[in-house]
C-alpha cells in the first residue's frame, strides 16, 4: 500500500474508532490494524479490517427496514426511528448505498480504497 493510501486509511480508521456508532468488533479490528501498520502483520490485519467493515457497513435498505421495524423503535425510540427511516429514504433518493452515520461513512471511505490496500 502506498503512503498516500496508508495516510488516508489511517485518518479514516481513526474517524471510525471515534464514531459513536462504531461496533466493538469494528473498533477492535481498526485498533489492531493501526497497531500492525508497518509490521509483518499489516497484510493480515488489513484483510481482517476489510472483512469486518464489509460485514458491519449497513446497506441503506437495511437501515430503512430496521428503522421502520418494532426492533428499530426499541433501539431508537419511536419518534427517532421514524426520523431515521425518513432520513434513510431521503439519502437513498439522493443515491446513497449505505447508512451515513459516522461509522458507516468511515467504513465506506475505507472500503473504497480496499483494492489499493491489499
Amino acid at each position: 500500500m502506498n503512503q498516500n493510501v496508508k495516510d488516508y486509511v489511517t485518518e479514516k480508521v481513526n474517524e471510525l474508532i471515534n464514531a459513536f456508532s462504531c461496533s466493538a468488533e469494528a473498533k477492535e479490528a481498526a485498533q489492531n490494524w493501526l497497531a500492525a501498520v508497518g509490521t509483518d502483520k499489516e497484510t493480515e490485519e488489513t484483510k481482517n479490517l476489510i472483512a469486518e467493515l464489509e460485514e458491519d457497513i449497513m446497506p441503506i435498505d437495511t437501515l430503512i427496514a430496521f428503522a421502520g421495524s418494532e426492533a428499530g423503535a426499541k433501539v431508537f425510540g419511536e419518534e427517532k426511528a421514524k426520523e431515521v427511516a425518513a432520513h434513510g429514504r431521503d439519502i437513498k433518493a439522493a443515491g446513497a448505498k449505505y447508512c451515513d452515520c459516522p461509522a458507516c461513512a468511515a467504513a465506506e471511505a475505507i472500503l473504497a480504497k480496499k483494492d489499493e490496500m491489499l
